[in-house]
């Protein structure tokens, strides 16, 4: 069986043609009506359209504030996913990337409590939960903080 070779198993029905001479029935204007906007290809107004008074959108104030642009997403790693490294390594978001655990090395990457840690590590991360940070040291391993980079910092630079 080929994918070409597939149908359904009740045929559907027929498209119905239209525009197709006066003795089909759907001759000339094919269903449409008289000329106009509606008759035409692609024709007809928006379902916002309000017939030209101001659209509601535009009647109704702007509101808020959308902090999205700024908005930092963290890649979450619990310590049951930092077993997967060896005694005594070093745990980075670009490692972390090349073991699959997080998607990309790019991204910011917090440290969370939940599991077992069983192994002496040096862990890299840009947050880290307190949890997490007590059974890190209590293992013998230590904890850097990754210093996040924002848009405030970025702009104190620009000043002279």
């Amino acid at each position: 069986m080929k994918l070409n070779e597939l149908t359904p198993s009740v045929p559907r029905k027929a498209r119905k043609r239209v525009g197709r001479g006066e003795s089909s029935g759907w001759g000339k204007s094919a269903g449409k009506g008289s000329n106009g906007q509606n008759s035409r290809a692609g024709g007809g107004v928006k379902p916002y359209f309000e017939g030209g008074q101001m659209p509601i959108y535009r009647r109704v104030p702007k509101r808020g504030f959308s902090n999205y642009p700024f908005k930092k997403e963290y890649a979450l790693v619990s310590l049951e996913a930092l077993n997967k490294f060896e005694d005594g390594a070093t745990v980075c978001p670009d490692c972390l990337a090349e073991m699959g655990i997080i998607k990309c090395a790019c991204s910011l990457v917090k440290v969370l409590g939940n599991g077992e840690l069983t192994k002496k590590l040096t862990v890299k991360a840009h947050k880290i939960t307190k949890s997490a940070q007590e059974a890190i040291e209590a293992k013998g391993g230590t904890v850097e903080v990754i210093e996040v980079k924002t848009f405030a910092d970025v702009a104190g630079n620009n000043k002279k």
